[in-house]
């Protein structure tokens, strides 16, 4: 008899979680159980194959349960046994179930044979009425057609009195709708005070929907692609996949699909692993470019960095983490790289030298984000609980920030850095400062997990200062909420998604916000009109969303190992 071992089965859940969005506990069951050094060549899994397993197992103990019946419509016997029974029940009771269900069965059949002859009956009587009912409904229609007849010949000769008299109808009728106007308008108006609103979309008109012709759709991965980014100076586009490489697409200007059929895409492929690819040790889970856009960085599941040029070489590679990075991010300087790890720990990386600067030790857990708050201090968030905030140089953390109750998926500084936004699986996002212990706001209006949060580019430090600061938090239940955060007060609920929502990106100058779904949308809202004016739909769930720098173009990264770039000249 064939037997699973130990590795295969890890394997197998391993890409379950992976494939149902467990990303958290995929990443530490991989760790703990030392996927990456497992010899399973992940291209020959296909998907589904736990389920797969799960549901053979039910089929054969299905069979073995009926073997013995003897009947011969065996599919109709595993109607009568439930998952449940088939694993806490032996063969012999299964057995007897079957037996005492048919008993039952054949017994309810007669019954329904008796009801089935009753309804035909009835519906023979409905039939003869139905009939009836036409001959007479045909009947009056020739008496009508007659009448009608005769009255055109009476309205020809009175036609101008006819059309006297519809005038003034007419002028009533439009005096009536202006009361009925006035009416409405009155009420209106004793509304009160404005609630938060609650912005619905599903039903998106058509002349929203992106036209092919403004859908650039670049393919090349071959695995789901997690990350992209923008270059902050340039028209070129980052990509990071499952399939161990990352990829630097140049987008030129007015390209568009009908465009890239007939000429070859310029794309830098940059492996992370050599020979094949798929290989799961070197998924590349997360990259970011440094403020020049002359270099990237990529963090992988091998638990190195790696920084690239632009011309795809390899600059350096970065080695001490024990886990798979999660999150890397370039100081704005550019002197300096950070990066979180599933080991627990966050490293500071000096580029220049090629060498690491500091550890951080702090958290009990994995580090799922980094964010700088300037040149030298950071946050940083964990499966633990907590935030800390550190500074290079430092020994202890500068700020303790305890308050959520689950993992915290994600931190970012305001863009002066004087407020720290945060979102957890304990459905709430909170606003810290370093003026105090405890969170400034508490914002508790998602109903299942925050997976992430944007501030606006507006607001004082930024480039549209007259503007109001608002955060957008994107969650499991499907919709984006939108943030006063001075007064710690939702402002309104973008629910145009059917599916939890991944990623959200506001337009740089603010006016916009992108959010991207599994349910495989990407959504672009006004947010002075609140609602969605452009949607496209694409062929897989939708893992990052971003705006290029001109705040024309916005890229979204799919299951289905392809990265779409949305033409926005609006």
């Amino acid at each position: 008899m064939t037997s699973i071992t130990s590795a295969e089965l890890n394997y197998i859940v391993f890409r379950y979680l992976q494939e149902s969005g467990f990303t958290h506990s995929a990443f530490a069951l991989g760790y703990e159980a030392g996927i990456n050094k497992c010899t399973i060549d992940g291209n020959m899994v296909p998907p589904g194959a736990l389920i797969t397993f799960v549901q053979k197992g039910i089929q054969y103990l299905e069979m073995e349960a009926n073997l013995s019946n003897g009947d011969a419509d065996v599919d109709e016997d595993f109607s009568f046994l439930q998952p449940l029974d088939l694993i806490t029940k032996d063969v012999y009771e299964l057995r007897q179930m079957i037996k005492d269900k048919k008993k039952n069965l054949h017994k309810d059949r007669d019954k329904d044979k008796d009801k089935d002859q009753d309804k035909e009956k009835d519906k023979e009587f409905e039939r003869e009425h139905e009939r009836e009912r036409a001959r007479v409904r045909e009947k009056d229609r020739h008496e009508r057609e007659k009448e009608n007849e005769k009255d055109r010949e009476r309205v020809e000769k009175e036609k101008e009195g006819e059309k006297q008299q519809e005038d003034n109808t007419d002028k009533e009728m439009v005096a009536d709708q202006a009361d009925k106007n006035n009416v409405k308008h009155e009420e209106n108006g004793n509304s009160g005070v404005p609630e938060p609103m609650e912005v619905s979309t599903t039903s998106t008109s058509q002349v929203c929907e992106i036209p092919s012709s403004d859908v650039m759709i670049l393919e090349g991965h071959t695995s789901e692609v997690c990350a992209c980014a923008w270059s902050p100076t340039g028209s070129l586009l980052a990509s990071g996949s499952g399939d161990s490489t990352a990829r630097i697409w140049t987008i030129a200007e007015g390209t568009s699909r009908s465009g890239l059929q007939n000429s070859p895409l310029n794309v830098l492929v940059l492996k992370h692993v050599k020979g094949r690819t798929n290989e799961k040790s070197k998924d590349v889970t997360t990259l970011d470019w440094n403020g020049e856009g002359t270099l990237l960085a990529t963090g992988s599941y091998d638990g190195q960095a790696r920084i690239w040029n632009t011309n795809g070489e390899l600059k350096t590679t970065l080695s001490k983490h024990k886990g798979p990075i999660f999150s890397l991010k370039w100081n704005k300087k550019g002197d300096f790289l950070l990066t979180g790890s599933c080991d627990k720990t966050a490293i500071v990386w000096d580029v220049k030298s090629e060498e690491w600067r500091q550890q951080f030790e702090f958290h009990s857990g994995p580090i799922l984000d980094v964010d700088w708050r300037n040149n030298l201090s950071f946050a940083t968030s964990s499966t633990d609980n907590m935030i800390y905030v550190c500074k290079v140089g430092d020994n202890r953390p500068v700020k303790t920030f305890a308050g959520h109750q689950g993992e915290v998926n994600c931190v970012k500084w305001d863009p002066t850095g004087s407020l720290l936004a945060s979102c957890s699986d304990d459905i709430t996002a909170k606003i810290w400062s370093m003026k105090q212990d405890k969170y400034v706001h508490d914002l508790r209006e998602h109903s299942k997990e925050i997976y992430t949060i944007r501030w606006s580019p507006t607001g004082p430090g930024t480039n549209n200062p007259n503007q109001q600061l608002l955060l957008a938090s994107a969650s499991f239940d499907s919709t984006v909420k939108l943030w006063d955060v001075e007064l710690g007060k939702l402002t309104c609920s973008l629910n145009g998604h059917r599916d939890p929502v991944y990623s959200v990106a506001f337009s740089p100058n603010g006016e916009y916000l992108a959010s991207g779904s599994l349910d495989r949308c990407v959504n672009i809202w006004s947010l002075k009109e609140v609602k969605i004016v452009k949607t496209y739909t694409g062929n897989g769930g939708i893992f990052e969303v971003c705006w290029n720098k001109e705040g024309d173009k916005i890229a979204a990264c799919f299951a289905n190992n392809t990265v779409c770039v949305l033409d926005l000249r609006m």
